[in-house]
């Protein structure tokens, strides 16, 4: 037996929450099964500017045999407990924040299970220690630059995969500036659809903050944009007119009247995956 993609509910222990309720179901399971759970868990993380909200900060997946815990795995999905950040810049002020909370919660969960942390594998970006995550200042991560390098490919990838294939969408890549219009849902950002301002390519780039809901809305906004080209619009009139008008309501709405723009696609790239 395999859930995942759990909410933990509010409150989260309430006996009626998802997580309570596949407990209950593991419980009801005869033979010799393994049972794995997996909750992603929203959260918080601070920096001098203020405190920024994630819908997916943390997933926790416990592994039991037999009635027997075998393994509980923490992972996380923010960048804000490293000394350097995505792209390799140095970040002191940011890490000082949240580095202590990282840690008294890791000090928390072994207090728990009665055992200390292993630290997993490390990875393009980090490399996890029993308190976790190393200093690597010194040494660098191992790419420069791996959010460029390796997550815009990831997160158009997966956008992608959730489309028929199409020769009716517009080129996705330039190196000019770009005007975007904010899409929002119940007060939460979800990502930005965007013209380059040559006129030469549109897309949708998901709030990495925002999890699953971001990208499920992004099928939607793509799609407004392939009708706006099949009909012969331009990306800058397709920016203006069809991905204003409302779209279904799990896609969210456009949130301004106005285009703001942006001196790259790179950077608002950069901006949906930080904030």
């Amino acid at each position: 037996m395999e859930l995942r993609g759990l909410s933990l509910g509010a409150p989260p222990w309430a006996p009626a929450s998802p997580v309570i309720r596949a407990v209950e179901r593991a419980d009801a399971l005869e033979g010799d099964l393994a049972v794995v759970l997996r909750v992603e868990c929203p959260g918080t993380w601070l920096e001098p500017g203020g405190t920024f909200r994630a819908e997916r900060l943390f997933a926790v997946q416990v592994e039991v045999w037999g009635g027997t815990l075998l393994v509980a795995t923490l992972e996380t999905y923010s960048d804000a407990w490293l000394t350097m950040d995505t792209r390799g810049r140095e970040q002191p002020e940011v890490y000082a924040m949240n580095a202590p909370r990282l840690a008294a919660a890791l000090d928390g969960i072994s207090a728990l299970l009665g055992v200390p942390p292993e630290p997993g594998e490390e990875n393009r970006y980090a490399a996890p220690s029993t308190s976790g995550f190393r200093d690597l200042r010194s040494e660098g991560p191992a790419y420069e630059d791996a959010w460029g390098t390796f997550e815009t490919l990831d997160r158009t990838r997966l956008l992608d995969s959730r489309l028929p294939e199409s020769d009716d969408d517009y080129e996705q890549i330039t190196d000019g500036p770009v005007r975007y219009l904010t899409v929002r849902r119940d007060g939460r950002t979800l990502g930005f659809v965007w013209a380059a301002a040559d006129d030469s390519a549109a897309g949708y780039v998901p709030r990495t903050a925002a999890g699953a809901e971001a990208f499920d809305a992004g099928t939607v906004w793509l799609t407004v944009l392939r009708e706006a080209r099949r009909s012969g619009l331009t990306p800058l009139a397709a920016l203006h007119g069809p991905v204003r008008r409302p779209a279904r309501p799990e896609a969210g709405v456009i949130a301004q009247q106005t285009p703001e723009e942006a001196p790259s696609l790179d950077a608002l790239e950069e901006l949906s995956g930080r904030y």
